[in-house]
């Protein structure tokens, strides 16, 4: 029977406090971050503070979800780093109680926070998203002497298109200005160049003055007015300095939320679904009747019906006709009427054909986000689970509380999912890959993880031991370690001098003995190595009686041996004999090329440093051997 006990109260508490203050910390970051994107849209508008603070209101709802995750994580991190660092940990172990169940309160909170999370993205997310977007979208339309941009045409203006090619922000100047202004029909239209120019909003917000230096105007007068006459009259105006006036309402206006239907973002899982169905059965009817058309095509001209078109086709197919002989027995002119003729149709059909792509693609890119968006709210739902067991237990295991290592460890693993999540969204919605896969990507490489880390917390294991990790690396690269020995302060007993100079002795006649017996300046031979290996473990015992020699020499007050002592080098024993203790993994890793021949001449190498230590134990064994005879006169 389940039991609220007061360990669960006081983990419950721990991480409350912290979930509300990292919780508002990430909004913060979050909104900052999104703020950021729109900053262009937002500064110099002349907003007012409620048009102001709406954004911020639906911006803020909007981001909640993403907030959670990583407040999720991170409070859970502190909290059980700080819990581990107090030792409070340690005593809760060792009163018979386990990890998991030590979880087992904030479990239960994060499942809650999970289907909040689930419900907010569904019913009030939506709604946040539809807002924001018209505000965002409204915002782009006010003021719009701000959104012209250099070496592109801007169609923000009624009936007119505007190409700066140089803008002074600070001035609000423009320059190399082209306008085309769209006065009646296509044919109507006017060009104006200019040198310069600016355009400024005017008092009332409804019109837009624009001001004009040394430009021309050019114009078609109104043809209406002469008829059917194909003389239509043409002004040209050269002017030093120019003012229009244009119709545009500056005020702010929010937006049609009907040009917004298609955002995903905006819908719930009911409407997103229901949508899926629509757009399929609508874009399938658009396939049908392009696929109708293109099987129709080729006999189209000649009013065939599909019957008599199949029966064309295995005609065609059956009798074989050369082409080029017909062509050349055509005249001349004919050539080039059929050619131009074909190129005209080919060119038609290509355009044709492009429309009907970009239909069908938009068309497919539309259904794509909807299940894209479908999937993300289960996938920020479920990431809060994730994100859990991946901070607790890093905080069991490192032990570290407050801000420092728990902070670097959340961005590490925010980062990551980020990355993988936006990768995966971006190739599903491009069509690269499925939509399963690449929404699904960042939980399929979390979710492993956070069973990792639980394990082996669960276990009290030593993942993090960063000194494993060096020692490993230190003897796979084969890196050095440098002897320290000091002398001592206190001695409680001397060294024996006589018997470690006999022992010194001993030592020196086997690193004699073992260097030229096993010859370690060749290379070692292929096939003791990885098939034959005869245990060697000369070196090792040599090793652990120079080590017991050093420790009781380290004893002594003379300051000579101290300094001979420390010119001892530290021997690998094992890395010049063979790449593994096991038989069955030096066959393996000699079948493997790449890595038996790596392993090989790694092996050749410290069998060369072997011999230099062995040289250099053999020097200080004497310089040490005479020293102590010194001592004893």
């Amino acid at each position: 029977m389940f039991r609220i006990k007061k360990l669960d109260i006081f983990i419950a508490k721990q991480f409350g406090l912290l979930f509300l203050g990292t919780f508002f910390i990430c909004q913060f970051v979050l909104m900052m971050q999104f703020l950021w994107r729109f900053v262009d849209e937002l500064i110099g508008k002349g907003l007012t503070i409620d048009i102001m603070a709406q954004f911020f209101w639906y911006m803020g709802l909007m981001l909640v979800p993403q907030a959670l995750p990583l407040a999720i994580l991170l409070s859970s991190l502190i909290t059980f780093g700080n819990l581990g660092e107090s030792s409070e940990l340690t005593a809760i172990k060792a009163a018979g109680i386990s990890l998991m169940q030590t979880f087992r309160s904030l479990i239960i909170i994060s499942s809650v926070i999970c289907l909040g999370s689930f419900y907010f993205q569904n019913h009030i997310g939506p709604e946040s998203n539809i807002k924001l977007a018209q505000l965002l979208l409204s915002m782009k339309q006010k003021s719009p002497e701000l959104e012209i941009p250099e070496g592109i045409f801007y169609d923000g203006i009624p009936n007119s298109n505007i190409y700066v090619q140089k803008k002074n922000i600070n001035t609000g100047k423009l320059y190399g200005i082209m306008i085309y202004r769209m006065t009646g029909s296509y044919e109507d239209q006017a060009i104006i160049l200019a040198d310069s120019g600016m355009l400024q909003s005017t008092a009332d917000k409804k019109h837009l003055l624009l001001r004009l230096w040394n430009g021309e105007w050019f114009e078609n007068m109104q043809s209406g007015e002469f008829g059917n006459s194909a003389a239509v009259p043409y002004r040209r105006e050269t002017f030093v300095t120019k003012h229009i006036l244009l119709d545009y309402d500056g005020d702010f206006n929010m937006t049609d939320a009907n040009s917004l239907s298609n955002n995903a973002r905006g819908k719930s899982l009911g409407q997103i679904n229901h949508d899926i169905d629509s757009l399929n059965q609508n874009y399938d009817s658009i396939g049908r009747a392009y696929y109708a058309d293109a099987s129709n095509y080729l006999f189209a001209r000649r009013h065939l019906s599909r019957k008599d078109s199949i029966r064309a086709i295995h005609i065609a197919e059956t009798k074989k006709y050369d082409i080029d002989t017909i062509y050349n027995k055509l005249p001349l002119g004919l050539r080039q009427q059929t050619l131009s003729s074909t190129q005209s149709r080919v060119a038609q059909a290509i355009q044709d054909l492009d429309f009907k792509s970009m239909i069908t693609s938009d068309g497919d890119q539309l259904i794509r986000q909807h299940k894209i968006e479908a999937i993300n709210k289960f996938v920020v739902a479920l990431s809060c689970l994730i994100f859990f067991f991946i901070g607790a237990p890093l905080g069991a295991i490192i032990r570290k509380g407050g801000l420092g290592i728990p902070v670097i460890i959340s961005v590490f693993v925010f980062i990551i999912f980020y990355i993988l999540d936006n990768t995966g969204s971006r190739m599903a919605k491009g069509g690269m890959w499925d939509i399963w896969f690449g929404k699904g990507l960042a939980t399929a490489v979390l979710t492993p993880t956070a069973v990792f880390v639980t394990y082996k917390a669960s276990n009290n294991s030593m993942v993090f031991n960063f000194d494993l990790y060096k020692e490993f690396f230190r003897k796979l690269l084969g890196l050095r370690l440098k002897r320290h020995v000091f002398g001592k302060e206190v001695i409680i007993q001397d060294p024996d001098y006589l018997h470690d100079k006999e022992q010194l002795q001993t030592i020196s006649d086997d690193v004699t003995a073992y260097s030229q017996s096993h010859r370690l300046v060749r290379m070692p031979n292929i096939i003791k190595v990885f098939f034959r290996y005869h245990p060697d473990h000369e070196i090792e015992r040599i090793s652990d009686v120079l080590e017991n020699i050093i420790e009781d020499l380290n004893n002594t007050k003379d300051k000579a041996i101290l300094t001979y002592l420390n010119q001892y080098p530290v021997v690998s024993v094992k890395a010049h004999t063979r790449p593994f203790e096991r038989r069955w993994m030096n066959i393996l890793s000699f079948l493997i090329i790449p890595v038996g021949l790596t392993l090989y001449f790694r092996m050749w190498m410290f069998r060369i440093r072997l011999l230099r230590d062995l040289r250099a134990i053999k020097q200080t064994n004497n310089y040490i051997i005479n020293r102590i005879e010194e001592i004893n006169k």
